[in-house]
């Protein structure tokens, strides 16, 4: 199956959580991975979150900086990447920023499942794509993107989607910062949730690409090796 280079990029504390038992959202990094960031997006072809990241969080997902909107299309693309919701329900609200902010394609990912009235008002907002019965099926999912012209995909999230597409195979390479707060809390979200495994036979292999400082924290760059859905 064909399917985009895929990256995942997030920001966790020290403890591995990247918000608080609240599932507030904490300002973990600084200025200088801020616009590491915002080149990341302006130089993937789509940006990919989760539900939850969009009903507890509302990102736009948009490129800030002017200079990087206006390289974008000086090389013939829109001003944003394409901006991805995976909502198997259809719960995203119609109202939200990702709809709202900045010019470029949206694309909603749904399941069967989803109520088809909720489906019918996305198709005025978004490309919707439906995979699989009652979840998406993220690795249809994935060739439908590629069919669509995707070839970069970075994922922001959140810890349930981070999980499913490493788990399912589907991510080639994970940047993550580390930051020099401590977070605690048993419920609070980790850079990863979802289910886990057993055993360390399962464990998700990575190889260390780079370690980079960065700010008040480090910038640790991963080449996925192996995959226990492989």
């Amino acid at each position: 199956m064909e399917r985009p280079f895929t990256f995942i990029n997030s920001a966790m504390s020290a403890d591995g959580k990247i918000s608080t038992k609240k599932r507030k959202q904490v300002k973990i990094s600084g200025k200088t991975d801020f616009d590491r960031v915002d080149e990341l997006r302006a130089s993937s072809d789509a940006v990919m979150v989760g539900i939850g990241t969009v009903l507890a969080d509302d990102p736009s997902l948009t490129v800030k900086s002017e200079e990087r909107r206006r390289r974008r299309v000086s090389e013939g693309k829109e001003e944003n990447p394409a901006r991805i919701v995976v909502d198997s329900k259809a719960r995203i609200p119609l109202t939200a920023d990702v709809f709202k902010k900045g010019v470029g394609k949206r694309i909603v990912v749904v399941s069967k499942s989803a109520p088809s009235d909720k489906v019918e008002a996305l198709k005025a907002k978004a490309d919707v794509i439906v995979a699989g019965g009652e979840e998406v099926d993220l690795p249809v999912m994935s060739g439908e993107l590629k069919k669509r012209g995707i070839d970069r995909l970075m994922v922001e999230g959140g810890a349930t989607l981070n999980w499913a597409m490493t788990r399912a195979g589907l991510v080639d390479e994970i940047s993550v910062f580390v930051g020099n707060l401590i977070i605690g809390g048993k419920t609070a979200p980790t850079f990863m949730d979802g289910e886990g495994i057993s055993e360390r036979s399962e464990a998700i292999e990575l190889d260390l690409e780079k370690c980079e400082r960065m700010d008040e924290g480090v910038v640790l760059t991963w080449r996925v090796r192996s995959s226990g859905s492989k």
